[in-house]
This record gives structure tokens, sequence and C-alpha cells, in this order.
């Protein structure tokens, strides 16, 4: 986390949490909920280059397995449209969405939908769907070949994800 993030956590420590109003799309994008009365409001993707890196440098999990942004002192709670991340290809392999390399996979499923599901190092997310075509050369029967590994390639509901990986798609108080 930033450093002016952290000095503003002790600073004020009783800021209450926010909820509904940050989303992680299935394509990585964060969207920020409008103003509208609209009960069920749009979320319109965050333009700002330099707000969406500060979002992706504070984005962790607690221990619910809710995801969110340390707005300074404040904890703006994300809702994931699929998983916690979204993984996009790279010159030297994968990244996710907050631009961190992805490092090595121990697993890969395809949904209900064809959605490409991966674990690496604790993090579970899907590929970034404009991104499939490229890595269709690497599947094979029953495997994803992914950098220098080929990883058994297994199926999954989507509606089993969170409880199965053990996050929370959209966190409520």
């Amino acid at each position: 986390m930033d450093d002016s993030v952290i000095r503003s956590m002790l600073k004020w420590p009783d800021i209450p949490d926010v909820y509904g109003w940050l989303q992680l799309d299935r394509r990585g994008n964060w969207r920020l909920r409008s103003e509208s009365p609209d009960p069920d409001p749009p979320f319109g993707t965050i333009g700002n280059v330099a707000f969406r890196e500060f979002i992706s440098r504070n984005y962790a999990a607690d221990e619910r397995g809710c995801w969110y942004f340390q707005n300074g002192p404040q904890r703006v709670f994300v809702r994931l449209a699929y998983a916690p991340h979204v993984f996009h290809l790279a010159d030297d392999g994968l990244v996710d969405h907050c631009g961190l390399p992805a490092g090595p996979f121990d697993g890969a499923w395809i949904d209900e939908e064809g959605s490409l599901v991966l674990r690496t190092a604790g993090r579970i997310g899907l590929l970034d769907d404009r991104e499939l075509s490229s890595l269709a050369e690497q599947v094979s029967e029953g495997g994803v070949r992914i950098g220098s590994i080929t990883l058994p390639l297994g199926a999954i509901d989507s509606r089993v994800m969170e409880a199965r990986f053990g996050f929370v798609k959209d966190p409520k108080p």
C-alpha cells in the first residue's frame, strides 16, 4: 500500500467503509457507480490512469474474502463481476489487472460459458475474454499450456466460484 494511505489509516482509524460504489468488470476495468437515482445504478469505467493505478496499488482482501480498495483511511469494497483478478497476456507472460506478473499457475478450468479460470500463487481470476483467441492455440485435449508448463484443464460451474475459492462477489456490511 502507498505510504500516504498507511499514514491516513493511522490518523483516522474510524472512517466507515463504503459498499456498492466500485466494481471490477470481467475485463479488469475499474468502474465507479454513477449518481443515477436508478435502484440498480450503472457503473462507468474510470478513465483517469493515475486513479486506476492508485486503486490497483491499494487493492486487497479482508478475512471474509471481500476485496476492497484502501482509499486513505476508508475501505471501498469492490463488486466483482466474476473473480478478484483478471489476467491479460503480456510480452513475457500473463499479468493481472493491477499490472502484477501472474507468476506460476497451479490450476486452470473452463466454465459453462467458455471462460478460462486460472489460479496462481493464491490468486484466482479469469483470462480477459479478448485474450482467449490468442491462447486458444495453447489449449490441447485436457490441458492448457501457459509459459513452459501445461496445466490440466478442468471444468467448473461459475456459480461455485465464490465458495470454492473463498471470495465474495458482492460484499455487504
